[in-house]
């Protein structure tokens, strides 16, 4: 038998971090996705432990500043694709969020990363597309505008060039596996 799990990535790792807090004894206070605040002097040994028992789940504790904020960029933007109620340009998004400069952060993140902030969003947000495609909950059309797309010849470029099949291709192929795992489950 086969299931489709649908998840939110927030939720998930808000939770790891509360329960590897919380074992580990630690005081804290979540201040927002992936920052945490100690509120008591943490022991060298407690802060092996909580960091060891978070890498099973492929999370780790950062400590330079660029890494930091780099991540902050990751995670703001991954927050913005996957709120459906945001709807200003990235750049005003990251500005305000971070306190930062638009270029500043854009620099860094090049500088970093390798990449640009432009391509991040757009293997996001077609990550984010594809995961809509196997829920099966909304059509093509539908994806583009909750992606902020101009178009669905626009999502559908994009996708495309980033995948090397069309988003209908995505869906027949998910189509396809369902039909056969069905059939196998008979």
């Amino acid at each position: 038998m086969k299931v489709f799990i649908k998840f939110d990535f927030n939720t998930v790792c808000k939770k790891i971090l509360e329960e590897k807090l919380d074992a580990c004894q630690i005081k804290y206070k979540i201040l927002g996705f992936g920052e945490v605040q100690f509120l008591e002097k943490v022991t060298p040994e407690k802060l092996n432990l909580f960091s060891k028992s978070l890498g099973s789940y492929g999370i780790e504790i950062v400590e330079n500043q660029k890494t930091i904020l780099i991540q902050k960029i990751k995670d703001t933007l991954v927050d913005m694709i996957f709120n459906e109620n945001v709807n200003v340009k990235s750049s005003v998004y990251l500005s305000e969020k971070l306190g930062y400069s638009y270029g500043h952060l854009s620099n860094l993140f090049s500088e970093v990363t390798y990449t640009s902030i432009e391509n991040f969003i757009i293997l996001q947000k077609i990550e984010y597309a594809k995961q809509l495609i196997i829920n099966n909950e909304l059509s093509l059309t539908e994806i583009a505008f909750r992606l902020n797309y101009s178009s669905m010849a626009h999502l559908s470029s994009q996708f495309k060039n980033t995948t090397g099949i069309t988003p209908s291709a995505f869906q027949r192929i998910i189509k396809k596996r369902r039909e056969i795992s069905s059939k196998n489950i008979k």
